[in-house]
């Protein structure tokens, strides 16, 4: 153990304790969290005041849903960042950039120029197409669709941006840029704003993102850059907003369940590569232009999918479901704060417990968005089980504001699950 008695030793591993509880503390997602909440009630009301009809009710939670089980893998990128990218910069960095107004500017612009490329990549490869497909199954813009990200193209985009901390930028820095710059990008999903004059030529604004989403022929593999549209123009993957936009892919999950969202593709691709004969087939189809088909697998016309001919996801959901689901997306949002930051000072064992109770409650949701008989049962087993844990995680053992609250959602949750969820409950197909 010679290097337990480098004094060097103790040095990088008390830095390493001290910035992986920094990044806790200073979790961008923590702060960005309330600001998108504001953006997505703004525009919530505005469809409503303006009769804007581009928001179903359905695909927002189902967006939302995802949203918040996927920020549950920020504590454990973050910690990825920083072992991994903090050991590249201690030893390999060719300068020591501090943060500061130009610097700040200097990695915006590094890491948007990174994020164009995997953001292509993300479009041509299987397997990074399988990764970031989650985000453009959904069939709308809007800000809701913004959140609707991947599992895994958080840990996908993070294997692309070492580069910076080999030039001096430092992890944490880079890590909440990371943030920073997803939520200029969420900024840019939206059909409430039309073109934007000369802001149009060298930043992305929600029209460029808009043709970015089609899956008009014409649009498709376009508009990669996130804060910058020059990238787009310099590398000739530029398209003008002209047609109407149709929203979507061509290979859709069918599904509101945010497990089956995220890892769709990755089903897709695996089995290709079961049914393919050859060896070389089965390694290959995950690393082949997004589209491919090994031999084996039976080939698929492509026909574009117009305003026309598009049958959107809407199966049949519970009736009387919409306020349930909307005091459920409150809690979830409790719970996935708890999850991420500070808020209840959970320690990393309860943390985990939140983010297993955060997934459940959100794999339920489409469980009552789609019907599924199994919801009734799973419902009130999470609802007992979530306040059992919440009451023990928090010692929320003598009475309390805290404890009245929960014990009244705890009641009005089996109550209405007994009401209106049941099997052979009444269903209605949304709009």
């Amino acid at each position: 153990m010679a290097g337990a008695d480098c004094p060097g030793f103790f040095v990088r591993n008390r830095r390493l304790a001290y910035i992986s509880r920094r990044m806790q503390d200073t979790n961008i997602y923590t702060y960005l969290t309330p600001i998108a909440l504001f953006f997505v009630l703004l525009e919530v009301g505005g469809c409503i005041l303006y009769k804007r009809d581009y928001l179903s009710f359905p695909e927002a939670i189902a967006n939302f849903g995802t949203a918040l089980g996927n920020q549950t893998v920020n504590v454990l990128v973050a910690a990825g960042v920083y072992v991994v990218y903090g050991y590249l910069w201690d030893n390999f960095r060719l300068f020591t950039i501090e943060l500061n107004w130009w610097t700040f500017i200097l990695l915006l612009i590094g890491l948007d120029f990174i994020f164009y490329w995997v953001h292509r990549w993300g479009h041509a490869i299987n397997i990074m197409w399988a990764a970031h497909s989650p985000h453009h199954s959904a069939e709308e813009m809007n800000f809701m669709v913004a959140l609707r990200a991947s599992v895994t193209q958080r840990f996908c985009s993070f294997l692309f941006f070492w580069p910076l901390a080999l030039i001096g930028f430092q992890p944490l820095h880079i890590y909440m840029m990371s943030g920073i710059h997803l939520f200029i990008a969420f900024l840019h999903h939206t059909e409430f704003i039309g073109k934007l004059g000369w802001l149009e030529k060298y930043f992305t604004t929600p029209s460029h993102h808009r043709v970015h989403h089609g899956v008009n022929l014409p649009y498709l593999d376009k508009n990669f850059g996130e804060f910058l549209i020059i990238w787009d123009k310099i590398f000739g993957s530029f398209a003008e907003e002209k047609e109407k936009v149709v929203y979507g892919i061509y290979d859709h999950p069918r599904s509101w369940n945010p497990v089956r969202i995220n890892f769709h593709f990755f089903i897709v691709l695996w089995r290709y590569a079961v049914e393919t004969p050859r060896i070389w087939d089965k390694i290959r189809v995950w690393f082949m232009p997004a589209g491919w088909r090994p031999p084996g697998v039976e080939p698929k016309e492509m026909v574009e999918i117009t305003e026309e001919n598009q049958i959107k996801f809407r199966p049949p959901m519970f009736a009387n479901s919409r306020s349930y689901l909307i005091v459920q997306l409150t809690v979830g949002v409790i719970l996935m704060l708890a999850v991420i930051s500070n808020l209840f000072g959970w320690n990393t064992s309860q943390r985990w417990i939140g983010a297993v109770l955060l997934w459940w409650h959100i794999i339920n949701w489409s469980g009552i968005l789609e019907a599924k008989p199994w919801l009734w049962a799973s419902e009130n087993l999470r609802v007992l089980v979530t306040a059992g844990a919440l009451i023990s995680m928090n010692a929320l053992y003598q009475p309390s504001a805290a404890l009245g609250a929960l014990l009244a959602v705890t009641a009005y949750s089996i109550l209405w699950t007994n009401l209106y969820f049941r099997p052979a409950g009444p269903k209605f197909v949304p709009a």
